[in-house]
């Protein structure tokens, strides 16, 4: 579990360090997006490492309902970080849609999994995403939304998520537990 939380709270000060450090950072000058970078896979590894590595509390069952629940949110978060808030018109007034569905992937992970490994891991994300958002808007009160592009290009994008979420899928239930009811 230990490994985990360092996962976890590495992906947090990667994320943030040039919100609550921006003197440190600007001194790393044009090294900076590489140690950040680093960090953010070394997070990960940590993360998957110590989610696999951790032992199985369980806090509640989730309903089987729920496994299509998760999906139907995974793929619009797929949607939402896409390219379609650039060049689409449907999410063109949303100021941050990555982050947004982030937020939506880490809590359909949290809905369907009631292990204390799965709260550590997608809470934390969760809220790591969540408190994003509000440090990003606060920093940077200011925005104004993008023109909107076409909903062919919504379309084309929503196509893609639908794929990505088939082959991530696959992918998911060949290296751990099936995402699909019945896989």
């Amino acid at each position: 579990m230990l490994l985990l939380v360092l996962g976890v709270a590495l992906w947090w000060a990667a994320h943030l360090f040039k919100r609550f450090a921006p003197d440190a950072r600007a001194q790393l000058g044009d090294k900076g997006p590489g140690f950040v970078a680093i960090a953010l896979v070394v997070a990960i590894v940590l993360m998957v490492f110590g989610y696999r590595s951790a032992g199985d509390v369980f806090l509640w069952a989730a309903p089987y309902w729920t496994l299509h629940l998760n999906n139907l949110v995974v793929l619009v978060a797929f949607y939402m970080t896409s390219p379609a808030p650039k060049k689409g018109k449907l999410l063109a007034g949303m100021r941050h849609p990555m982050l947004a569905g982030f937020a939506l992937w880490a809590g359909a992970h949290l809905v369907v999994n009631g292990d204390l490994a799965s709260l550590v891991l997608f809470g934390g994300l969760l809220v790591w995403a969540l408190s994003e958002l509000v440090v990003i808007n606060r920093a940077e009160p200011e925005w104004q939304p993008r023109p909107g592009g076409s909903l062919a290009k919504d379309a084309m994008f929503f196509g893609a998520s639908i794929v990505l979420v088939l082959v991530i899928g696959f992918l998911h239930g060949w290296l751990g537990p099936s995402p699909f009811p019945g896989g």
